[in-house]
């Protein structure tokens, strides 16, 4: 009988070791962040459905990728390196998203236009007036773009305090359209709405709500005011895109996607006006207000890919705007932009002092020459 001789115990093979929940977890959660900015790239001002996502503080396209970094040397040897470089190319791709940013220069060129815009949060409505308008004129800006000039209850409701406002800024001019007012110590030449009303359809959503009785206030977002800086004559859009959301509805109900739906498509109108607007006008214009979009959302990018975008200095290099009260301070919401020849500077939010859940935006604007 033939006898095979068994193999020494050190020459058997060993089967590999299987990972700890630990490391399992952590490359999962890896692949998944990483598939998530993945499509992200893919989708972002592309599906309606994605503003969910996007609703997301930016912030957390830097936190994510820094406390799975940090988990990395507690997973199982072999797999840290590949987890370390995967999680470190999500960091730097998730930068630009984040907001981080460069502070402004912080002095004003002489003779340069002081500009102040704010959300007033629903004009003076539950504020006294004489308040609200002592606050606007301590500002001592020659522009004013003022968004949300209407009250609010369940529906928009629009006002008249336009004696008022020419009462208490004497010798200004005063435009105004929709929800928007530009008020300017400087000579206005010209003013019109950006009306995206020519691109809105019921078929997608994006067309006022059939019976409303101010139908200005859907299709008009952006108020462009010509004025005369010296011997230049400087375009300022006043602007205040369609919220995403209505925080009123239920997330759980279909009503709440289908306002997230129509919302989309009306947004989409409004900027593809503005932008035509921007690209027609041959003057040096400075965009600013509240945008309803973060750095996180495709919109804005492609704002700053045509336009310059600035950012504010302060004491963070994460410049938040909104809210004032309520919730952490998380998003930024409010932007400035310029285009043709500007010089911004000095800009930075300002308190709004309890009248609105949005910080104010100051700068300063000279024509570079």
């Amino acid at each position: 009988m033939t006898t095979v001789a068994e193999q020494p115990t050190s020459q058997r093979a060993v089967p590999p070791a299987r990972w700890c929940l630990g490391t399992r977890l952590l490359v999962t959660a890896t692949l998944a962040w990483a598939a998530l900015l993945l499509v992200h790239a893919l989708v972002s001002g592309r599906w309606w459905l994605w503003l969910v996502v996007e609703l997301a503080p930016p912030v957390v396209v830097l936190v994510v990728p820094v406390v799975l970094l940090a988990l990395t040397p507690l997973a199982a040897r072999p797999v840290r390196l590949p987890l370390a470089v995967v999680l470190a190319a999500t960091l730097v791709l998730g930068v630009p998203l984040s907001g981080l940013s460069l502070p402004a220069a912080a002095g004003a060129a002489p003779g340069a236009v002081k500009v102040f815009s704010w959300n007033t949060g629903y004009w003076h409505q539950g504020e006294d007036p004489a308040a609200f308008y002592s606050y606007l004129r301590a500002q001592h800006a020659d522009v004013y773009l003022l968004q949300e000039y209407l009250y609010f209850s369940d529906d928009p409701i629009r006002i008249d305090d336009l004696p008022r406002i020419r009462r208490e800024f004497p010798g200004y001019h005063v435009a105004a359209a929709s929800e928007l007012v530009t008020i300017s110590r400087l000579p206005i030449a010209a003013s019109r709405p950006v009306d995206a009303s020519a691109l809105m359809s019921p078929a997608d959503g994006s067309a006022p709500p059939a019976g409303t009785g101010w139908r200005d206030y859907y299709t008009t977002k952006a108020l462009r005011t010509d004025i005369r800086v010296g011997g230049d004559l400087v375009s300022f859009y006043n602007v205040h895109l369609a919220v995403q959301v209505d925080i009123r509805l239920s997330p759980f109900s279909p009503a709440f996607y289908r306002v997230i739906h129509d919302q989309y498509h009306r947004r989409e109108a409004e900027l593809r006006t503005l932008s035509a607007d921007l690209s027609a006008n041959g003057n040096p214009a400075v965009i600013a207000g509240d945008f309803n979009s973060t750095s996180l959302m495709a919109d804005v990018r492609r704002l700053c890919e045509r336009s310059r975008c600035h950012d504010p200095s302060g004491p963070s290099p994460l410049p938040l705007s909104w809210p004032t009260e309520g919730m952490p301070r998380l998003w930024r919401l409010d932007w400035v932009l310029s285009q043709g020849g500007l010089d911004v500077t000095g800009y930075h939010f300002t308190p709004s002092k309890g009248m609105s859940d949005h910080l104010a935006q100051s700068l300063s604007v000279s024509v570079a020459r």
